[in-house]
């Protein structure tokens, strides 16, 4: 069963005064190999990003919490896979879900280094990359550094989707859900002009 992120948005809100702890807490679930499944920590992000346009919530308190909980988070899953290695994939909840870590691996194999930095931005398998490459012994200084610099562009990155969807809704005056349901329609055309254009190429 999922977190309820509506639930845990609300409380951030009400509880501004502890926004980076919060925010901490959240980035890294959603970065934890081990967490990352039961948390839907980007929608939590997201969510959180729609209430800075009307200063419910700070960008720079969000920001310092989303960027050392990402890279605190790929830090310990990391460093799990060096020390554990594939012993970890028997454990509850990788154990259920053993097509996601083939995913990953298959990911590290063809994007190397890079995979750490353009994994984070691919659904549920992020999560499992810094631990694939840590089993993998991929360089620490290697792994640092695309971890830092990431997580810098993925933090507000995710959160930014909440802005634009508050932002376009307060402009126009239209319910928010009616412009995400636009914004949706929208991106549907345009992949599908795009397929369209692919496939008659």
């Amino acid at each position: 069963m999922e977190l309820d992120f509506s639930v845990v948005t609300g409380f951030i809100a009400a509880h501004r005064d502890w926004t980076i702890l919060l925010i901490f807490l959240v980035s890294f679930a959603e970065s934890f190999a081990f967490i990352s499944l039961l948390v839907p920590g980007t929608t939590i992000l997201a969510a959180c990003g729609a209430l800075i346009p009307g200063g419910t919530l700070s960008v720079w308190a969000l920001l310092a919490g989303a960027i050392p909980g990402a890279v605190l988070g790929d830090g310990v899953s990391y460093w799990l896979g060096r020390r554990y290695g594939p012993a970890l994939y028997r454990r509850w909840p990788l154990s259920r879900h053993p097509e996601m870590i083939e995913r990953g691996e298959r990911f590290l194999a063809r994007y190397g280094m890079a995979s750490i930095a353009v994994g984070r931005f691919f659904g549920p398998v992020r999560a499992v990359i810094p631990l694939v490459a840590g089993m993998a012994r991929m360089d620490r200084r290697a792994f640092w550094i695309a971890n830092v610099l990431s997580s810098f562009v993925w933090a507000p990155a995710v959160m930014l989707p909440g802005v634009v969807l508050a932002w376009l809704a307060e402009s126009t005056g239209i319910e928010p859900w009616w412009v995400l349901a636009a914004v949706g329609v929208a991106a549907a055309a345009a992949f599908g002009w795009m397929a369209v254009r692919r496939a008659t190429a």
